[in-house]
């Protein structure tokens, strides 16, 4: 189950913020459990390195991406994703580029906690509470 998860999902768990924390831990321990293919948009480490450092220090942030780099497929980003989502009728860039990332990657899913963001998605977007569900319900029918 390939799944590209937004980066405030990856920055819930890492910055411990309540009370999103606990969901989006739920699903990235399934990603260490293969239980779903993760991948995070290349922006994504650049971003939560970014962020990390200045909430938690250097060490702490380089941990943490170190920890991505082993959990997580990085879809790239490149120019021809850029120029897609430039065009695209996406209202945020950045989300832009996450959804075109993920579909030249081969995402099948999106976890994000901004839904409204992806209104413009082909691809099945859920909040990672939604997820969970629906990765139970996926198990309960097998």
């Amino acid at each position: 189950m390939k799944t590209l998860f937004d980066t405030n999902v990856i920055l819930d768990v890492f910055l411990d913020r309540e009370p999103f924390s606990s969901d989006a831990a739920i699903l990235l321990s399934k990603v260490e459990r293969s239980e779903i293919i993760g991948f995070i948009c290349a922006t994504t480490v650049t971003t939560i390195h970014y962020l990390t450092t200045k909430a938690l220090g250097p060490q702490a942030a380089s941990k943490h991406i170190q920890s991505l780099l082993s959990l997580f497929v990085i879809a790239p980003v490149n120019r021809v994703i850029l120029e897609n989502a430039a065009a695209s009728k996406f209202p945020d860039f950045e989300d832009a580029v996450l959804y075109e990332a993920a579909c030249h990657a081969g995402a099948k899913y999106i976890v994000t906690r901004n839904i409204d963001d992806f209104k413009n998605s082909k691809l099945p977007v859920f909040e990672p509470k939604e997820f969970i569900n629906v990765l139970e319900s996926l198990k309960n029918n097998s």
